[in-house]
């Protein structure tokens, strides 16, 4: 079960995801990068191997994921906002998946091949099938989904994972190289300081989101 910690360490995690999915997500859709690639390799995964290691507990990475992408929903900056906070949600729990059976003791007897190997898994799964998630889901919702556009797309994003996986054979193992560090928060620093960030994170964004409406 959960405590309060770990339930505090998923909504910070989780809103700073949100937080950057909107601000350097519109920054590389605005410089014409292939953003969802790189929101998911250089963001979205080292957000959730950071989890994996702070917290062995079943389901947080998906929590972290349901934070982020709620957050995603008030996205100001982007046209769809549904399609970014399913595509969130859905990588999380994708992620989750693959990283079922990988403990804490792990993260020190993986070779840095075998991290590498994983960081290629990860990013290509992770990416490829919260892009395909997302192209059933966010048309579904509207009433519009056709299986025959839908196939039509499927070379194109298998294709688009092929980048996810090299920048993932990089990243991931860097996050993991940093469980070593063992950094720890005494509680009366913990709570306050993620309680300040994850408001700070949620003013920002819907407060633009807020402006951006009215």
């Amino acid at each position: 079960m959960m405590n309060k910690r770990v339930l505090l360490g998923i909504l910070v995690l989780g809103s700073c995801w949100g937080l950057l999915e909107a601000v350097m997500g519109s920054v590389f859709k605005a410089a014409q990068l292939p953003y969802g690639v790189l929101m998911t390799t250089l963001f979205a995964l080292p957000i959730l191997v950071i989890s994996k290691m702070m917290f062995s507990h079943r389901g947080a990475q998906t929590g972290v994921g349901m934070v982020a992408g709620s957050l995603a929903f008030f996205n100001p900056w982007i046209g769809c906002s549904v399609c970014s906070a399913i595509a969130i949600a859905a990588e999380a729990i994708i992620f989750e998946i693959i990283w079922l059976r990988i403990k804490e003791n792990d993260f020190g007897s993986l070779t840095l091949i075998q991290k590498a190997s994983l960081g290629v898994i990860t990013a290509y799964g992770v990416y490829v099938s919260g892009y395909m998630i997302t192209q059933i889901l966010t048309p579904a919702l509207y009433g519009s989904f056709l299986f025959t556009n839908f196939i039509v797309v499927v070379p194109q994003i298998l294709a688009q994972g092929l980048p996810a996986s090299l920048l993932g054979f990089l990243t991931v193992p860097l996050v993991m190289s940093t469980y070593k560090l063992n950094i720890t928060i005494q509680d009366k620093l913990y709570y306050p300081t993620g309680a300040t960030i994850t408001v700070l994170c949620w003013l920002f964004i819907v407060g633009n989101w807020l402006i951006f409406i009215t």
